[in-house]
């Protein structure tokens, strides 16, 4: 037997979904806004109590609002008056398909994990420590050109003027930093 989640029961409200249904259905953008500030917030909820993840709760409440303006639109809601019912119902179906969608991932992994995994790693294995020590090694313009080249992602002509120096001599200051990291991960100095 079926039961009402309190979470998506009507509310009482100036204007009843229903209205707001009809009136999105033709072409009213404040009335979809009032529909998702009404209903976004409880499918949220329905996705924490179901999913008890925050991130998936989010995901769900995105697909579902975006189903039921859909469906809206595309005459999917035959009664307005039961939208609260018709957006529990799609919660229900989104939250199953996941559940299926993980079950066959599950499933899938069991059967060839072995085949899917990825090979030993063939190449060497990185020792922080080790390259913490050949960082602290270079000098404060090198750490600081490497950093901000491979950690910040920022360009030569970035680092330049943050730092004063032309773009061609923060490459040289990169390349030769670059060689002595190399040398130093390699054992060589």
């Amino acid at each position: 037997m079926r039961y009402a989640d309190p979470v998506l029961s009507e509310a009482p409200s100036a204007a009843p979904d229903a209205d707001l249904a009809r009136r999105l259905v033709a072409g009213d953008q404040e009335a979809e806004a009032e529909l998702f500030r009404r209903l976004a917030p409880r499918v949220r909820l329905y996705g924490l109590r179901h999913l008890r993840d925050p991130a998936a709760a989010d995901d769900l409440m995105q697909d579902v609002m975006l189903m039921t303006f859909d469906g809206l639109r595309d005459g999917k809601v035959r009664e307005p008056e039961r939208l609260a019912s018709y957006v529990l119902g799609t919660c229900r179906r989104v939250v199953a398909g996941w559940r299926r969608g993980e079950q066959r991932r599950r499933e899938i992994l069991e059967r060839h994990g072995q085949e899917l995994a990825p090979a030993a790693a063939a190449g060497p294995t990185l020792d922080l420590d080790r390259l913490t020590g050949c960082l602290q090694a270079l000098s404060a313009r090198e750490r600081t050109v490497a950093v901000l080249t491979f950690y910040a992602e920022r360009s030569a002509d970035d680092i330049a003027g943050e730092l004063s120096l032309s773009a061609g001599n923060v490459r040289v200051v990169r390349h030769r930093a670059l060689a002595r990291l190399r040398a130093c991960m390699e054992g060589d100095a």
